[in-house]
């Protein structure tokens, strides 16, 4: 079961030693992602080839949990096609918004599930959501900043 602590030492770590911070000089996409109230903004970039994430990165400045939920994206999803991304997103956008209990679906998540306890906090999930939504319009081709207003 993952704790409810929502600075758990993974995130925590992420947050302080993002992975895959920085620009990605050969992306095929990059697009930004803003959330307002809390002041995050982020770029996010992709390197698709063959329909896979060949490579992914993202800069910018945040709080601590919009780093540590892009650090951990950026992780989970590198080597993935377009469609498993897009549904890693769908599993993750259901787990940040609601309460998880289903071990088998947090399990299926990996490192991700400790950002379940997210959803406890309101003002957090869109902190968390950023660089979850900036993937989802890059991959669906909505060439708009994603935003979390």
């Amino acid at each position: 079961m993952i704790s409810d602590s929502l600075y758990q030492e993974m995130i925590v770590d992420h947050a302080k030693r993002p992975r895959n911070f920085g620009a990605l000089d050969d992306a095929t996409i990059s697009l930004e992602g803003v959330n307002p109230l809390c002041g995050d903004q982020l770029t996010l970039h992709l390197r698709v080839v063959d329909g896979v994430l060949d490579g992914i990165a993202f800069d910018g400045s945040g709080c601590a949990i919009s780093l540590a939920s892009a650090s951990l994206m950026t992780s989970a999803l590198k080597g993935l096609s377009e469609p498993d991304a897009l549904a890693v997103f769908d599993r993750v956008h259901l787990m940040l918004t609601t309460q998880t209990d289903d071990e088998d679906v947090l399990a299926s998540l990996g490192k991700l599930a400790v950002l379940s306890g997210v959803w406890q906090y309101p003002s957090r999930v869109k902190c968390a959501s950023l660089a979850w939504q900036t993937l989802r319009n890059a991959l669906t081709g909505r060439d708009e900043t994603a935003r979390t207003e």
